[in-house]
């Protein structure tokens, strides 16, 4: 299958791990160029590196800007990025980092504040900048289950992610009739870094694990670039007409519809 996506350009936020980093290597796979954002410079030159591989110079596959999405002029900087070096911008994929573990009556006020600015603002910003740019792009937030389905422990995830589930809906209706698209992802368990660190907080880490997998259908982790792939298609022409919806990407593990 043809993706439709040689010569297309992106936005992958989150970039220099995790689930930012397997999607942006899926697009660089499909033929798509790709601005990687992210916090770590030196991680970040190093993903640089590997996704550009023989490319010349003066034709890279990707670029690397370091930023935090907390600064609200990050965004604005890594769209003049991707119109200068590629001269246009076809869309974004927004990852960020999880909100603390927690319970309801426990999370601080500040714990609340500071999550909402760095899972949930981040991707108005990116949507904004985007749209802004191309009235047609093709936008991907990567959410998580905890979307439909709350998180044991994880309140602040439970409160901050189905807000952002319903925006993609209601962004599909603004942007839908110039032609823009807008999708969210729900990760289940996928092998990331930030599970592992989740895995770490527990008393007996291997235990963890495991009953996590014992709950998942397939029985296993999801890897990132399963989850890759699934962002790759959506952001895709394959998917034109996938809009408005938040897809699971999680072994079957919720237990909606």
């Amino acid at each position: 299958m043809d993706l439709g996506l040689a010569d297309k350009v992106f936005l992958v936020t989150a970039a220099s791990s995790g689930l930012g980093l397997a999607s942006a290597r899926q697009l660089v796979a499909e033929g798509a160029r790709v601005v990687l954002v992210a916090r770590r410079e030196e991680a970040l030159a190093e993903v640089a590196t590997e996704l550009n591989g023989d490319a010349p110079e003066d034709a890279p596959r990707v670029v690397p800007m370091a930023g935090d999405l907390l600064e609200a002029d990050t965004v604005t900087e890594a769209i003049t990025r991707a119109l200068e070096v590629f001269g246009q911008v076809d869309g974004a994929l927004v990852s960020v980092g999880g909100p603390p573990a927690g319970h309801v009556l426990e999370n601080t006020d500040e714990q609340w504040t500071t999550a909402f600015s760095s899972v949930f603002l981040p991707a108005l910003r990116v949507a904004r900048a985007v749209y802004a740019q191309n009235p047609r792009a093709r936008l991907a937030l990567v959410l998580s289950t905890s979307t439909r389905v709350p998180l044991p422990g994880m309140a602040i995830s439970n409160g901050l992610r189905p807000g952002l589930g319903m925006l993609v809906k209601q962004l599909a209706d603004e942007v839908g009739p110039d032609g823009g698209r807008v999708v969210g992802l729900m990760p289940g368990s996928i092998a990331t870094g930030r599970m592992t660190y989740l895995f770490e907080q527990a008393s007996d880490p291997k235990a963890a694990r495991e009953l996590v997998e014992s709950q998942v259908p397939l029985r296993r982790m999801g890897e990132p670039d399963e989850f890759g792939r699934v962002a790759t298609f959506l952001l895709s022409d394959a998917a034109g007409y996938m809009s408005g919806c938040v897809v699971p990407v999680d072994g079957g593990a919720m237990r909606t519809v």
